[in-house]
């Protein structure tokens, strides 16, 4: 294949991509899908070991269309077809004037840019393709002599690992990799679903909506819709498991008595009509139409398209997802009002357990989750959407899986996630009965979606966001994402230095350190490294005699300054000092007596321990030597005084912590 590459561009070799070789590697991540079976009849073309002329677009848009092969993606298609219908989308992801076959700057690759956790990412293949008997065995486009949907179905595999990773998805999903915008899933079905009154609800649920065609009707043009459905529907007679198909337009037509009725065009991936009622060909439906009417409607019936009435859609199929139109400068458009959102801005988050992963309100340690403050500048429409990194899939048990059931896949991917925002007069509040009042808006209840949304019109003013999952301690990282009408800030509200205990048994003292690890010089890492003792040392002095029948006496919080997507495992080492010893003299192999580790990747580390009085010195570390990054350390101490000076300055201390432990939750 080489050989013939070197001849088809003046003897130069063409690309071929180490990282995502043309091997099983990058088919089968543990071949549990039905593609299993075509083990050993793969093989990699090029387009032009396929056809002679091949090329990236066809002169009849319609022929660009994807058609669904053998795997399971028709999800990633359906938003395919958007891209092909928004030309500054598609150029966004295929940035044109690539040297193409034939051209003399030809090499063999293509490149793709594909929006992954808030970023959009560049990815180059090459074109070699898999093939059965040298026809593509996976996605390709109604005409035989078009690749663009199969090289960029090849870049979102390698995206994901493999080809297999592919079997099964959300729309949703595809649309905002596709797009960096934003794509909500509506249930057409009954509310309260079997899988709705699952116990993941939380004391805020909300019913999943039902769509209202109405409400489209200001984008209906400019949007991406897509229907599903999850088992088989009367009229569609071979649709027997989950499959996605696209809405390519929907309008109202005038009926001969004079009324009208809802007419949608549906394209299905597989490229072929499997609808079965009134509409289709010379159907009972066209009968109450114009003649004339009727045949321009059918003459825009392509390959794979059929049209169905709107009662029809809302009873035969689930669920519609609608992905948020995007102007050519890049702005998101409302699907509620259609006006642009003209702001946008993020944060990146995780819940880390025992930390910040606080469950749903029905928790007691709800206040722990991440916190946000969004500042609304003016009155506007503001979309916040909370958006979770994909968790990958065992998938071992996928091997009994129904094709393409993305109900058994969500829960392997995702947490049960949600988003609830308070309206909040003044930045200094107590944060307890701030949650015990109802949130001025939330997500419904907590669902398995990579994404959920809220939408509202705010006033001017501060709101505080929590994101959440429902069971405490589930672990992942996720992204806040906000776009408005009006100017807007978001900001994270940065967990506090130790809460000081309210206690009247004594009185507490802070004490704050700012530090630095340089590498090749004060970053030496874990105890597991020799350099440990490189790392900035901070002794302290423990003087309460009492701390060992009273319960803890120190407190310690090491953060560091890094962004949440950049972040080093941090963690530190308490060391007793022996007397008239420094930390120079001490012995390297002496052991800690308290440590906070595991090291971890997060913004800020806390320990609370009982230590016996005398001297000590804390050793923050990175995990790995040589992690450069600012930190600051915060020391607690209990001060153990047998006389106050009165009753109520004491009352007044207490009162001034429990203040700075308000603000700063």
């Amino acid at each position: 294949m080489k050989e013939e590459g070197r001849a088809a561009c003046g003897g130069e070799a063409l690309f071929e991509d180490l990282d995502f070789p043309a091997e099983d590697t990058s088919l089968f991540c543990d071949s549990s899908t039905p593609i299993a079976r075509l083990q050993g009849d793969i093989s990699w073309r090029r387009p032009q070991e396929i056809c002679q002329s091949p090329a990236l677009f066809p002169d009849n848009i319609s022929l660009g269309h994807a058609k669904q092969g053998l795997l399971g993606d028709c999800w990633f298609l359906c938003a395919c077809t958007f891209l092909l219908k928004n030309k500054h989308l598609l150029n966004k992801v295929l940035p044109p004037d690539q040297p193409q076959w034939g051209d003399s700057g030809y090499r063999g690759s293509f490149q793709f840019r594909l929006w992954q956790q808030g970023h959009w990412t560049e990815v180059t293949i090459d074109d070699r393709l898999p093939c059965i008997n040298s026809t593509l065995c996976f996605s390709r486009c109604h005409s035989p002599a078009v690749f663009w949907v199969a090289l960029l179905e090849k870049a979102y595999a390698k995206l994901h690992g493999s080809y297999e990773q592919l079997w099964a998805g959300q729309v949703s999903e595809a649309l905002v990799d596709l797009t960096g915008g934003l794509a909500e899933r509506w249930s057409l079905g009954d509310f309260q679903t079997e899988e709705e009154q699952r116990p993941e609800q939380d004391s805020d649920q909300v019913r999943r909506r039902r769509l209202d065609l109405n409400l489209l009707c200001r984008v209906k043009d400019q949007c991406a819709i897509s229907c599903s459905t999850h088992s088989s529907p009367g009229g569609a007679s071979e649709l027997g498991q989950y499959h996605a198909l696209t809405v390519m337009e929907w309008l109202d037509v005038k009926t001969v008595s004079g009324s009208k009725v809802l007419l949608l065009r549906i394209r299905n991936p597989w490229g072929r009509c499997c609808w079965g009622g009134a509409w289709i060909g010379s159907g009972t439906g066209w009968s109450c139409v114009d003649p004339a009417s009727a045949l321009d409607l059918q003459a825009r019936v392509a390959e794979g398209e059929f049209w169905l009435d709107e009662t029809e859609f809302l009873s035969q199929f689930d669920d519609v997802t609608v992905g948020y139109p995007i102007s050519e400068e890049g702005h998101l458009k409302s699907i509620y009002t259609g006006n642009l959102l003209t702001h946008n801005q993020q944060l990146a988050g995780r819940w880390m357990k025992g930390h910040s992963a606080g469950g749903s309100r029905n928790s007691s340690i709800y206040g722990s989750n991440p916190k946000f403050w969004l500042k609304v500048c003016e009155r506007g429409e503001v979309l916040v959407s909370l958006l979770q990194h994909r968790k990958w899939r065992n998938t071992e048990k996928y091997a009994q899986m129904p094709l393409e059931d993305s109900k058994n896949t969500k829960h392997q991917h995702y947490q049960a996630i949600a988003l609830h925002m308070w309206k909040v007069e003044k930045k200094r509040f107590n944060l307890c009965r701030m949650l015990n009042k109802p949130p001025c808006a939330s997500t419904h209840c907590h669902a398995y979606e990579r994404e959920v949304v809220l939408h509202g019109q705010l006033e001017p003013g501060y709101y505080l966001l929590i994101p959440s999952t429902y069971q405490p301690g589930a672990e992942a990282h996720f992204l806040i994402r906000v776009f408005s009408s009006s100017s807007t800030s978001l900001s994270a509200l940065k967990s506090p230095a130790p809460s000081l205990p309210l206690t009247t048994d004594g009185e507490w003292e802070t004490s704050y350190f700012r530090g630095s690890w340089v590498e090749g010089r004060t970053a030496g890492g874990s105890r597991n490294f020799l350099s440990h003792w490189q790392n900035p040392c901070f002794p302290f002095t423990v003087c309460d005699e009492s701390a060992v029948t009273s319960g803890v006496n120190v407190r310690i919080t090491l953060h560091q300054s890094r962004p949440d997507t950049d972040l080093h495992p941090i963690g530190f080492h308490i060391y007793k000092l022996p007397e008239g010893e420094s930390v120079q003299t001490l012995p390297r192999d002496e052991d800690p007596v308290a440590s906070c580790v595991p090291h971890c990747y997060t913004q800020d580390v806390s320990l609370a321990c009982c230590l016996s009085p005398g001297a000590y010195t804390i050793v923050p570390s990175t995990y790995q030597p040589d992690c450069s990054a600012h930190f600051t350390l915060s020391l607690a101490r209990r001060i153990h005084r047998k006389v106050v000076k009165s009753q109520e300055r004491l009352g007044r201390a207490i009162q001034e912590i429990s203040h700075i432990s308000v603000m700063q939750s």
